[in-house]
């Protein structure tokens, strides 16, 4: 444990950040789900929405510190890979 206030408050504000980055890639995470399962269904207009909306999420983690923009571009071009790959077959 800290023995400094400031070692203290340190700590105190790492814990709220690790609530609030665990809710983000949680968030992230659930629709990275929502984007497979709309595309195994077949429903490309929705995946293509879900896709838009996760750049979104990805783009402010980014910009936040959370993730790193590495992470993010290589989950975006894979979605967007995927969802081409989806488009040609309909």
């Amino acid at each position: 444990m800290p023995i400094k206030e400031n070692a203290k408050k340190a700590l105190r504000q790492s814990l709220k950040r690790v609530v609030r980055n665990d809710l983000v890639k949680a968030e992230i995470h659930s629709l990275r789900v929502k984007f497979r399962k709309t595309l195994a269904a077949g429903k490309t207009e929705d995946a293509s929405v879900v896709s838009r909306t996760m750049a979104k999420k990805l783009d402010k983690a980014v910009s936040k510190g959370i993730l790193k923009k590495n992470t993010a571009s290589r989950i975006k071009s894979r979605t967007v890979l995927k969802l081409n790959i989806q488009n040609k077959k309909v």
